[in-house]
């Protein structure tokens, strides 16, 4: 333990914690890093951060302990300061951690927006939202449309969910379906990479962003930042574009650093007006001019597209939807509840009495999630946890809302049909009005 240096915890969820370490810390001997915490995603600790990432002032790595021992971990190596890094919480959960580490005699630091940001010798177009699900994804590919439209060169850069072999997962570049074989994706890696491959992006994702923007600038005349969460950007901005969700309105005032991203934004983008109630996309558009009055607001469909009705009228349907949607995003519905309610479903099976093992626990950890299955697929036991879940339940077809097709790396057993879903914008100004200066 060195005296003089303030020692340092950073508690994370294998993404943006990573990266305040390598911008910030890293080479930083003023400071030492004692350890990451872990959670909100399964099976991310009890690892290392690797040597070959830490540095030279980090020759063994730095261990990635869990939160729950936080407390434990400030008084054992008597910490000085604790520094929040993660995303999609609400200010009451970061402030019960802040003063559970005050209590524990550590300070508690949040980090502002241009401490970590890494400035491009490129154009960049961050997407962003106020919570997670919101659809930021189906806005990115919008933009991405827009901008191929002008002529120009894009390529995507994700958020990280590294949650395998971080050494290994340095820095990933996706130009094709192999390549999410490859890097042994999860399906919440699939589910954001696989959309971008299919309409001809090339993403990149990883840990070192540095080194990715990097490789990134090579390629592109135009990066677009594709968000994760509701976590601020990575790289700084030439347009910062914030989607808000009308089916929860006021969460844009009510979690961390959702409403960082609405007060930066050039454009908020209000979406699923077509599904949200009047009242829902009233407040969020009022809230957004009280927040940031200078923004361009646009007002956005998501209009589902089924591949089968006929499985789903009539019928008793299992839904499933995105997990992280679901789960620390608070939804308590997507695209195939909208599908199942738009085709006549007889009926939602509940897929709770049919659970096992880790999907069990997540309905235990989440217990407000209902009568739907969230795709939760970190790793292989995982994925044949879900797989076995579906093939338990007496449901006579599946409703696949997740933005990426199961039946492509799950094999259940009963008939299924899947839902995707596009951005349209309503009206005007729309993006390609916002995007015209990239032209």
């Amino acid at each position: 333990m060195t005296k003089n240096k303030t020692r340092t915890i950073i508690m994370g969820a294998a993404g943006r914690d990573f990266h305040n370490f390598n911008t910030l810390y890293r080479d930083n001997e003023q400071v030492e890093i004692v350890a990451f915490t872990a959670t909100q995603i399964p099976n991310i600790d009890d690892r290392r951060y690797p040597a070959e990432l830490a540095g030279s002032l980090y020759p063994l790595g730095i261990p990635i302990l869990p939160e729950s021992d936080l407390v434990q971990l400030i008084h054992e190596h008597q910490v000085d300061e604790v520094v929040f890094s993660y995303s999609d919480v609400s200010y009451q959960y970061v402030m019960g951690r802040g003063a559970q580490v005050n209590a524990a005699g550590a300070d508690f630091r949040l980090l502002g927006i241009h401490a970590s940001m890494l400035t491009a010798s490129k154009p960049v177009i961050a997407i962003g939202a106020v919570r997670t699900g919101c659809g930021k994804s189906q806005t990115t590919r919008r933009v991405a449309q827009v901008l191929r439209n002008f002529g120009k060169q894009i390529v995507a850069v994700r958020h990280p969910m590294p949650y395998g072999n971080l050494a290994k997962q340095r820095l990933q570049r996706f130009g094709s379906l192999a390549d999410l074989n490859t890097h042994e994706c999860t399906i919440e890696e699939m589910e954001e990479y696989e959309p971008h491959i299919a309409e001809g992006t090339i993403i990149y994702a990883g840990v070192d962003y540095q080194a990715i923007l990097e490789e990134a600038e090579k390629e592109a005349d135009v990066i677009l930042w594709d968000g994760g969460n509701n976590d601020t950007p990575f790289y700084k901005p030439d347009l910062m574009i914030t989607v808000v969700d009308p089916h929860r309105p006021g969460h844009e005032l009510e979690y961390y650093p959702g409403e960082i991203n609405l007060r930066i934004a050039d454009v908020v983008l209000i979406n699923k007006v077509d599904t949200a109630p009047a009242q829902g996309v009233d407040l969020v558009r009022a809230n957004a001019k009280s927040l940031n009055p200078n923004a361009t607001i646009i007002e956005a469909e998501s209009p589902i597209t089924v591949e089968d009705p006929a499985l789903i009228a009539g019928k008793r349907v299992l839904v499933v939807e995105d997990g992280p949607t679901l789960t620390h995003g608070n939804m308590k519905f997507g695209a195939g509840i909208v599908a199942a309610e738009k085709y006549g479903a007889r009926e939602l099976v509940d897929p709770r009495p049919f659970a096992v093992n880790s999907i069990s626990d997540t309905y235990r950890n989440y217990p407000d999630i209902g009568v739907l299955l969230p795709a939760m697929g970190y790793g292989e036991d995982q994925m044949q946890d879900l797989k076995t879940t579906i093939n338990n339940s007496d449901a006579e077809s599946v409703i696949i809302g997740t933005p990426i097709d199961l039946r492509r790396i799950i094999d259940f057993d009963k008939p299924s049909t899947r839902v995707t879903y596009r951005l349209q914008e309503r009206g005007h100004p729309d993006l390609e009005d916002a995007l015209a200066k990239f032209a």
